[in-house]
């Protein structure tokens, strides 16, 4: 059914505890798996370049960002396990839920396999979520964890 799931991660454990349903799903499948990170692109403003920030480069904040999530996706590879065979995306974007869209279309995935932070009411409509952002934009099905 499914032959490449593209699964966003962020390193939270919700993100971390859902890759065990992941690993389920592509066995049951024969599926690769393309695991995505996305990375704003812009430092923030407490070590941006100015003059009320500590100097780091756009260089420097794109280095520490290749780092933290090489980190996270040895990690979540270590989560999967073996003898699957797993991909991974590192992007940049602004959007969150554009640069998971970006990773899949460029890896050629034919679902995207995303966790629910489950918020709702009020906390949901304040906050949001990429989710569910995801859902509205993608072409791509979008499988939900919960």
């Amino acid at each position: 059914m499914f032959k490449n799931l593209i699964v966003p991660i962020d390193g939270s454990d919700l993100s971390f505890k859902s890759l065990k349903k992941v690993a389920q799903l592509a066995k049951a499948n024969g599926a690769k798996i393309t695991l995505v990170y996305v990375s704003d692109p812009l430092p923030p403003i407490a070590y941006a370049d100015s003059t009320m920030g500590v100097p780091f480069s756009d260089a420097q904040h794109k280095k520490a960002c290749e780092s933290f999530a090489k980190k996270i996706l040895k990690k979540s590879i270590e989560k999967i396990g073996n003898g699957l065979t797993v991909d991974v995306r590192h992007v940049f974007n602004v959007n969150l839920f554009e640069g998971i869209i970006e990773a899949a279309k460029k890896a050629k995935g034919d679902v995207i396999v995303m966790a629910s932070h489950k918020n709702t009411g009020l906390k949901g409509m304040l906050l949001g979520s990429e989710t569910h952002a995801v859902i509205v934009h993608s072409t791509l099905p979008v499988l939900v964890l919960a």
